[in-house]
C-alpha cells in the first residue's frame, strides 16, 4: 500500500512546505545520542519530512552543527529554518549571527530564518536587516516566533513586515489559547502557524481521552496529537525524534484520520478557549 503524501501549506511568498517537519529542541546535548539523532534526521528526510527547525541557542549552536554533519549532502532536499536570538537581533547584529549560523550549518543559505522571540531591538531595525539578507541570498524567507497578537499587529504595520511567512508557537491539545484570536488572526492574513512542541514534550500523551481514540484506531497517543493538529487549517508542526523509529511513529500520523466523535471527545477532553489567553511559552 502507498503511504499518502506529506501534506503542505502554503507560506504567504506561495512556496508550499510539508505541514510536518522535524525539530532538534534538545538534540546535541549529549554525545552518546549523536549517532541515533542523525540517524533520525536522515530517514526523516527518507520519509519526507524534509522541514528541519533548529536555532543557534539550541545546546549553544552545536544543533545547527548536527544538522549540518547529518544533512550536509542533503541540502538541495531539504527546508531549512534556523533562529537567531533576539539580543542578535539589531541591524549589525543580525547579519552577524546569520553568518555564524550559515557556518555552523555548513551551508551557503537558510531557507527561513526567524526571530527567535521579541526583544528589545526595534522590530524595524530587525525587518530592515533581514531584508538585507534577502538581497544578498543568506535567506530565501523571515518570519517570528513566540509572537502572539500585539506582536503581529506591530510587525505587520512596520514597513516590510508583511513579507513575514510563519509564526512559530507553541500549539497543541493542552494549549489551544491562540484559537481565540491569533489562530484566526493569522488565518484570514494567509499566515501559516507553525506549531512546536506539538506533544507538549511528551506530557500530554499519557491522557486517558489521547489513548481511548488511540485505540481505536491501532494508533498511538502521540499519532493521535499530531493527526489533531495536522487537521488545523493553516497549521504546520515540527517535532523531535531520537531515533529513526520514533520517525517513522510520527510519520504514520499522517495516515491517521479522525472522525467527527473522534474530535469531539479530544475537544471535551481539551476544551477550547472561551476567552482570550496570552501565549503560553515554554
Amino acid at each position: 500500500m502507498t503511504k499518502q503524501q506529506v501534506p503542505v501549506v502554503t507560506l504567504p511568498s506561495g512556496e508550499a512546505i510539508p505541514a510536518l517537519g522535524q525539530g532538534t529542541w534538545g538534540m546535541a546535548e549529549d554525545p552518546g545520542r549523536r549517532d541515533a539523532e542523525i540517524a533520525a534526521l536522515r530517514a526523516g528526510v527518507d520519509v519526507g519530512l524534509t522541514v528541519i527547525d533548529t536555532a543557534e541557542v539550541y545546546a549553544d549552536g552545536a544543533a545547527e552543527k548536527l544538522v549540518g554533519e547529518a544533512l550536509g549532502d542533503r541540502r538541495e532536499e531539504i527546508f531549512l529554518i534556523s533562529k537567531i536570538s533576539s539580543e542578535h537581533a539589531t541591524g549589525t547584529g543580525t547579519a552577524a549571527a546569520c553568518e555564524r549560523s550559515l557556518e555552523r550549518l555548513g551551508t551557503d543559505r537558510i531557507d527561513l530564518y526567524l526571530l527567535h522571540q521579541r526583544g528589545s531591538a526595534p522590530l524595524a531595525e530587525t525587518v530592515e536587516a533581514f531584508t538585507n539578507l534577502m538581497t544578498q541570498g543568506l535567506i530565501r524567507h523571515w518570519g517570528v516566533s513566540n509572537f502572539d497578537v500585539p506582536e503581529v499587529v506591530e510587525l505587520t504595520g512596520i514597513p516590510g513586515g508583511t513579507a513575514v511567512e510563519t509564526d512559530q508557537i507553541p500549539y497543541n491539545l493542552t494549549r489551544r489559547g491562540i484559537e481565540w484570536d491569533l489562530l484566526p488572526r493569522c488565518r484570514a492574513a494567509g499566515l501559516p502557524v507553525m506549531a512546536y512542541s506539538p506533544l507538549e514534550r511528551g506530557r500530554m500523551l499519557d491522557h486517558p481521552a489521547l489513548a481511548a481514540v488511540a485505540q481505536r484506531h491501532g494508533a498511538t497517543p502521540g499519532q493521535v496529537g499530531l493527526a489533531w493538529l495536522l487537521a488545523q487549517p493553516g497549521v504546520c508542526t515540527v517535532t523531535k525524534a531520537s531515533s529513526p523509529a520514533r520517525v517513522l511513529e510520527n510519520r504514520a500520523a499522517i495516515e491517521l484520520t479522525l472522525t467527527d466523535d473522534d474530535l469531539a471527545e479530544l475537544d471535551r477532553a481539551f476544551p477550547p478557549p472561551s476567552g482570550p489567553r496570552p501565549l503560553e511559552l515554554l
